[in-house]
């Protein structure tokens, strides 16, 4: 199921801030490991980040639908007015469509076939739930080729910004054109190509900066601090990037970046841990910054590498059904944790950082989580359409909704932007660090 802003194929459940160093002084890592970098977001293809429920496909056709219609309305005449599908919604909709036929002033730019598209994307924009999409052909096959984990984009995770509406990059991914652009986290994408991105779904906006490799995007920036936009052209490439990013830290540290939750993310982590408890690491610090979401299986799977016996989460839909993840406790973690969580961490991550603090498995450091604590399923049509819907809210093991809430750290530590951009020094991982050696020697 969707957590939010993924809306991926896959048949599993899913849902919302880079630079050269993690930390002042770098330890040698060992060979194969690969170098965490905190801020890694919504990669570009831009994946829109979600806890996502189960891709299921649900065969509507068409003409059952219609069998339907006509059979309720045999049998409520009188209460047509409460369907959207009516006589006098489709009446209205042909005076609609002869009106622009008749007087609209660009005749040549009237497409029937976007009309239809927009018609239905309309009807699920009407709930007013910036989760639930309509997905036209195209955009859902490209949603599920951005499954097999390669994009062609820019290399930032982006998704919407709370308080303005307009995409937020979430994080950059190292060694991509939007680190050479200059492209940071929490900054904001006010146009795309000189127009205005305000009042665009993400999709939109993903769509729009997307395209073929080679091919350069201009995005006008707004950042904070800042006395004007930043104009900034982006050269789209084709992104790789693993999920999973791990090495070893000074006194015998693991750490552990995961940067979303996908099917090849379980396989990563495992083999993260694997690498890290081998190289003798006596504690864990797990970073679920700017993790925007992604697969609740894979969520789930990974804790059960980490808590002890008990309910992982659970989700409830309207009719109050209920439906539990727990863990054996078979491989519960025996070492030390901390987990750093920022305004960035949604969905999945969530998942995962208020199971650990509901357990007291690890301390929180960062600031509060995002709070996106419902889940989206994936509904594909039997024309190639797809709808995304928010269909339950999940919860801690605590029984805690953090839905516009989020998760609050047992250490705040806000971060450093001035250090990490100009010095390259992540002052909340030094903050995670900190408390690890309390933990670790008291």
């Amino acid at each position: 199921m969707i957590l939010d802003n993924n809306g991926y194929s896959s048949n599993n459940e899913t849902d919302q801030g880079a630079d050269n160093k993690l930390y002042s002084e770098k330890p040698q890592q060992e060979s194969g490991q690969i170098k965490g970098m905190f801020l890694i977001g919504l990669l570009t293809g831009v994946v829109i980040s979600a806890l996502t429920a189960s891709c299921i496909f649900v065969g509507i056709r068409f003409g059952d639908v219609i069998q339907r219609k006509k059979a309720r309305t045999a049998s409520t005449e009188g209460a047509a007015a409460q369907n959207v599908v009516n006589d006098d919604s489709m009446a209205k909709l042909e005076a609609i469509e002869e009106v622009i036929g008749k007087y609209y002033y660009q005749e040549e730019d009237i497409n029937t076939d976007q009309m239809i598209e927009g018609m239905y994307a309309g009807i699920v924009a009407s709930l007013g739930d910036p989760y639930s999409v309509y997905y036209t052909e195209e955009e859902w096959k490209e949603m599920m080729q951005e499954t097999e984990g390669i994009y062609y984009g820019i290399g930032a995770y982006i998704s919407l910004d709370k308080t303005t509406g307009f995409g937020k990059i979430n994080g950059v991914i190292e060694n991509t054109p939007a680190q050479d652009a200059g492209l940071r986290e929490n900054d904001i994408i006010y146009k795309i190509e000189g127009e205005s991105a305000q009042g665009l779904d993400l999709t939109e906006i993903v769509s729009r900066i997307k395209g073929e490799e080679g091919t350069t995007v201009h995005l006008t920036i707004y950042r904070e601090g800042e006395k004007d936009y930043l104009e900034m052209d982006v050269v789209r490439k084709k992104i790789e990037s693993p999920t999973v990013n791990y090495e070893m830290l000074s006194n015998d540290i693991g750490y552990i970046q995961i940067t979303e939750f996908d099917d090849v993310t379980v396989n990563q982590f495992s083999e993260a841990m694997a690498e890290i408890q081998k190289a003798g690491a006596a504690g864990l610090i797990l970073d679920l910054r700017s993790n925007p979401g992604g697969s609740l299986s894979a969520v789930v799977d990974i804790s059960r590498q980490l808590l002890p016996e008990g309910l992982i989460v659970y989700t409830e839909d309207r009719a109050g059904e209920r439906v539990e993840y727990s863990c054996d406790g078979e491989h519960e973690i025996r070492i030390p944790m901390v987990v750093l969580i920022n305004g960035n961490s949604a969905s999945a991550s969530e998942i995962l950082a208020g199971a650990i603090k509901d357990y007291g498995k690890g301390v929180l450091v960062g600031t509060t989580t995002f709070g996106k604590g419902i889940v989206q399923r994936i509904l594909p049509l039997t024309d190639g359409t797809a709808i995304k819907l928010t269909v339950s809210a999940y919860y801690t093991p605590k029984g805690n909704n953090i839905h516009n809430i989020g998760i609050e750290p047992d250490i705040v530590c806000e971060f450093d932007g001035d250090a990490y951009y100009d010095d390259g020094i992540d002052n909340q991982l030094e903050q995670g660090i900190k408390e690890m050696n309390k933990l670790m020697h008291g």
